[in-house]
């Protein structure tokens, strides 16, 4: 391209992670939460933060599930979002979805007993959380 390697190079990981941004805004778009769920979402965010510090704590959990929620936990950590604060509806909500989207994974691979028993809240909010994640509760 420009004949040298470096800036090449830089040009080749710019372009990258562009890219990636990009296909992850996508995928916030696809799965962000419909209607009132997104109010839910920001009402139960203690509840859901405390849910994902206990299970990362947790050494009975595959490593792989301790692993994606330290992730979790350092990007809600960090003051850089995906999707600045000013972009209108995702904006705010980038931080909902991710951890909608992480705890899904969580319940497919740990399993909803696993939740339940480190959840902090009430009944009620453990059921707005079902919803949210679109995972079946316990009979």
């Amino acid at each position: 391209m420009t004949g040298s390697f470096w800036w090449d190079l830089l040009i080749g990981v710019t372009a990258a992670l562009l890219l990636a941004w990009a296909a992850l805004v996508g995928a916030l778009v696809i799965i962000r939460p419909r209607g009132g769920l997104l109010r839910e979402a920001l009402r139960l965010l203690p509840d859901v933060l405390r849910l994902v510090r206990r299970l990362a704590a947790d050494k009975t959990l595959p490593r792989g599930v301790r692993i994606r929620l330290a992730l979790l936990l350092a990007y809600l950590a960090l003051p850089i979002d995906l999707v600045p604060d000013f972009v209108p509806v995702l904006g705010y909500a980038d931080d909902a979805i991710i951890v909608s989207a992480v705890l899904r994974s969580v319940v497919r691979r740990a399993g909803l007993e696993a939740v339940r028993a480190h959840w902090p809240g009430t009944d009620d909010g453990f059921a707005a959380l079902t919803r949210l994640t679109r995972i079946r509760p316990l009979p």
